[in-house]
């Protein structure tokens, strides 16, 4: 439980600009990702990433029977891994250019 909260409070710091790592991002285009993260576009994988955090609180906050709480966070957090996966496999076939 506590690693699910620490992630959501990662999420929302990087979603609201608090935490900006652009290590990964080539020096080259992150004056052109700053301009597009400035004017509000995110990449599919990051608008999937915070409909998976909604889904996982209104799992918390709607789900009174502990077992399919605890299946349906499972089936949320393999989502999440899926989608992190393909987000940093991508990073790295660019990285690799």
């Amino acid at each position: 439980m506590f690693d699910l909260l620490a992630e959501r409070k990662i999420e929302e710091a990087l979603a609201n600009g608090e935490l900006d790592d652009d290590s990964l991002i080539p020096e080259d285009l992150r004056a052109a990702y700053r301009i597009l993260k400035n004017a509000g576009y995110v990449p599919p994988e990051v608008h999937h990433l915070r409909e998976i955090a909604a889904l996982e609180q209104l799992v918390l906050q709607g789900c009174s029977h502990a077992e399919t709480q605890g299946k349906a966070l499972k089936n949320l957090a393999l989502l999440r891994t899926s989608i992190e996966r393909a987000y940093y496999d991508k990073a790295i076939a660019r990285l690799s250019r």
